[in-house]
């Protein structure tokens, strides 16, 4: 099969609970270590933050992990790598944090519902960033409510788009054919 052809439902492999469960730790633990690494680098580099923005490495490992173990692995890990990072490294920071709980929550579940349903991956990958995005906006609109801020919700919607859109190409580039990759690998071997 080539990369652009569609596993079917029935041709994807089933994970077991251990393989599952080892993949939500491993997107959890990637989708801490890869910000840092961005981070550094961006540091490095003159760019600060920026980088970081640009890039959204916290959302492959989690888009990823649905994609390929479906909607609890994504769910779980979407929900736990914020905090895990949080409780680590600090970021993100504290009025960020229960924004990007719910965003990655849902890129992971919505990515591992589409798991099984017969589209190319690349728009599972759109669909999946597309809620999330949906979830982001709704939550800050929440929080600007709740709370009150001197900006509006589009504006923050469509400023935080604009700053990742390179990492949303990355992950329109990277995901599907990595996603198809794996599942390859796992149903030769099972």
């Amino acid at each position: 099969m080539s990369v652009s052809t569609t596993l079917t439902h029935a041709d994807l492999p089933k994970l077991g609970v251990k393989t599952t469960a080892a993949a939500t730790l491993f997107a959890i633990a990637a989708a801490v270590a890869l910000p840092q690494a961005v981070h550094i680098i961006g540091a490095a580099s003159g760019m600060g933050d920026a980088l970081g923005m640009a890039f959204l490495p916290m959302h492959l490992p989690i888009i990823f992990v649905g994609l390929i173990a479906g909607p609890v692995a994504g769910a779980i890990s979407g929900a736990l790598a914020p905090l895990a990072s949080f409780a680590l490294t600090g970021m993100p920071v504290a009025s960020m944090l229960p924004l990007m709980v719910v965003e990655l929550c849902v890129y992971g579940l919505v990515a591992g519902l589409l798991r099984g349903v017969r589209l190319p991956s690349l728009a599972k990958v759109v669909v999946a960033q597309v809620a999330g995005r949906v979830a982001y906006t709704i939550a800050v609109a929440i929080a600007v409510a709740a709370f009150g801020s001197g900006m509006d919700v589009a504006s923050i919607w469509t400023g935080d788009l604009a700053a990742g859109l390179p990492g949303i190409v990355l992950q329109l580039s990277l995901l599907p054919p990595l996603a198809y990759w794996v599942d390859s690998l796992v149903a030769r071997r099972g």
